[in-house]
């Protein structure tokens, strides 16, 4: 399939894109269900504004200019360290304000976990947030994501959903309410494609989003804190920018397919503060301390 079924969708109507993923998302996995690829493309009416979820205050934390480098928000409270890399523990969750913005910090945003319903409570309470609770929700749906990098001015992946056929060489991301794209595979040949559709669809309740794989390209991931790489190429930097920008995600791992030194973006990512190294460790933590004017 075409990237340009969903082409024509996405840019005439993004709002609605985006409630068809959503909807997707919301979808669990049932017996008696097996959703097929026309009601996933389908157009569907706006659903209207959920109520903002509000959280209790002690549960949203906010590290100012000022805060003691080393501290962090847990989800069974704050603790203190003296020392800022210890404070980047599984989970942790900041909240940095900044130039009138709150920047909320953390290892993923998925739906309905605890970083997604802080940015809720924020954006309730009427402040200006970063990431956005919509741009979240882009951010990990694949088509979506690759879609808005796209209309950006970020190559991207050449694509298209299926629940079965997939051209090979290609990558494949699952697209199911519990799929990551963190958890993709590069598939060559029909065995190995097949057992991995047969994994990420919940045996073809879900359809996949796949990307043709260029003969001779690679995988690279790339970490980017607040549009910012270390060590990366230039056009590389330069579309964490960008990503920045639409997003406005602090941590998230890129992954782009590098065919003959041009990138091309495959997908974004939530990213373990345990997979960052010891400069992107630091980074990061200047800008939770706000000790540098980064």
């Amino acid at each position: 399939m075409a990237s340009g079924i969903w082409d024509t969708a996405a840019q005439s109507n993004p709002a609605g894109a985006r409630e068809r993923a959503s909807h997707l998302m919301n979808r669990r996995l049932q017996t008696d269900e097996n959703p097929v690829l026309a009601d996933f493309l389908t157009p569907v009416q706006a659903a209207p504004a959920c109520g903002a979820i509000a959280l209790p205050a002690e549960r949203a934390i906010v590290l100012s200019e000022s805060i003691p480098a080393g501290t962090f928000q847990k989800k069974n409270g704050v603790r203190s360290t003296g020392k800022r890399e210890q404070a980047l523990t599984r989970d942790a969750q900041f909240i940095i304000r900044r130039n009138g913005e709150y920047h909320v910090i953390a290892e993923s945003y998925f739906y309905k976990t605890e970083p997604y319903y802080t940015i809720l409570s924020l954006e309730y309470e009427g402040k200006q947030v970063k990431p956005a609770s919509s741009a979240v929700l882009d951010a990990y749906v694949t088509p979506i994501c690759l879609e808005r990098a796209k209309a950006g001015g970020v190559p991207v992946c050449e694509w298209g959903i299926s629940q079965a056929y997939v051209p090979l060489p290609a990558i494949l991301y699952g697209l199911s309410y519990y799929a990551t794209n963190a958890d993709y595979a590069v598939v060559k040949d029909q065995v190995a494609a097949k057992d991995r559709i047969r994994h990420i669809t919940n045996n073809g309740k879900y359809p996949f989003c796949f990307q043709k794989f260029p003969e001779g390209a690679e995988v690279l991931e790339c970490t980017a804190i607040f549009g910012k790489t270390c060590n990366a190429d230039g056009s590389i930097a330069s579309h964490a920018s960008i990503l920045y920008e639409i997003f406005g995600l602090p941590l998230v791992k890129m992954v782009f397919v590098n065919d003959a030194g041009s990138y091309s973006l495959s997908s974004l990512s939530p990213l373990r503060y345990s997979q960052l190294t010891e400069q992107e460790r630091a980074i990061l933590c200047a800008h939770i301390s706000a000790q540098e004017s980064l």
